[in-house]
């Protein structure tokens, strides 16, 4: 029995020395911003051991936060970055459970009729938000929904420019109703798969009749309470940040899709978000509702799907002209009405 015994004695040393290190580590001088971050966000956890895992991954988020500003005081980088929600979570679970988005193999491109590159006549900057083409911004919560929030963005700013009315759709309704056509609601899916349930479905209800709760549900989908329908898509042409252009400025807010991988991506607040490390592998989808020009960077304008305590009020800057960054012109869709 002894032998068992000194194990046991052993090993709660060994938890005893592993708990006080991990309080060790841990700053003292941050306590009281620890429960402020806890209050102002509404975090709650179930015991000690995950308030400490909680709070140095918090921890190791405010310091690259920091450390960051500072580089970007001194001229190293086009944007600053802040603590928000996202801040007890490490880059792996950000991506699993805010960035779900998976490009579908067999995507087969039709022609677009939108040729880009043209030398069209249309503005150095646009803000479709000026236009009253955008919805207020969403959060789409621990639920894989960003391509749901997309579609239902670009289809709420081509009802608008149709209408004069603008109005929420129903991302939820996308997130149940989509299924059969490859989308996996909170489990990720793409942008024209849901246009595509549109046309068939013949519409989409409202925000309002059909609420978003973030998490998968039998299709309740009621057509008495349609709001929009949608007669076609198409995506435009591959890679071609000009033709994206064109496309935003006479077509409307365009759903796209980028690599938002990079930790840095998540704690953005301002600027210009620039990033050479950035990929073609994207991951996310968002709205790209305008584009512009800030302190001699040339930017994409927009929309996420995190709330409005990401970014600046819910939208971020993309770098723009730079060799298509993070892959936003991959995968450039609109609908048609």
């Amino acid at each position: 029995m002894y032998p068992d015994r000194k194990g046991l004695m052993l090993r709660s040393l060994l938890l005893v020395f592993l708990c006080v290190g991990a309080v060790v580590s841990l700053d003292s001088r941050l306590d009281n911003h620890w429960e402020l971050w806890k209050k102002t966000h509404s975090k709650e956890y179930h015991n000690e051991e995950e308030n400490v895992h909680r709070r140095t991954l918090w921890e190791k988020n405010l310091m690259l936060i920091t450390k960051h500003n500072l580089e970007a005081s001194m001229g190293f980088h086009t944007y600053d970055l802040s603590m928000n929600f996202m801040g007890d979570l490490s880059p792996e679970e950000i991506m699993q459970f805010y960035t779900t988005l998976t490009p579908p193999t067999d995507l087969q491109r039709a022609p677009s009729p939108f040729v880009g590159a043209s030398g069209s006549d249309v503005p150095d900057t646009l803000d479709w938000r000026d236009k009253g083409l955008v919805t207020r911004v969403k959060m789409q919560g621990a639920c894989g929904s960003c391509w749901a929030f997309s579609a239902a963005g670009a289809l709420e700013g081509q009802l608008a420019k149709k209408t004069g009315k603008l109005v929420d759709l129903s991302p939820q309704n996308l997130v149940d109703c989509s299924t059969k056509y490859g989308n996996h609601g909170c489990n990720g899916g793409f942008m024209h798969k849901a246009f595509q349930y549109v046309i068939d479905n013949h519409g989409i209800d409202s925000d309002q009749s059909y609420p978003y709760t973030g998490r998968d549900q039998p299709c309740q989908y009621n057509p008495e309470t349609r709001a929009a329908n949608c007669t076609q898509y198409n995506f435009l042409p591959q890679g071609d940040e000009q033709a994206l252009k064109e496309g935003i400025a006479t077509i409307g807010p365009i759903s796209v899709a980028i690599d938002a991988r990079r930790p840095r991506f998540a704690f953005y607040r301002s600027g210009v978000f620039d990033d050479s490390s950035c990929t073609q592998n994207v991951n996310h989808a968002v709205l790209a509702v305008g584009y512009g020009t800030l302190d001699g960077q040339d930017y994409w304008l927009v929309k996420n799907s995190w709330g409005t305590s990401f970014g600046d009020q819910g939208y971020i800057r993309m770098a723009r002209n730079k060799n298509d960054q993070c892959g936003i012109a991959l995968y450039g869709c609109y609908p048609t009405m």
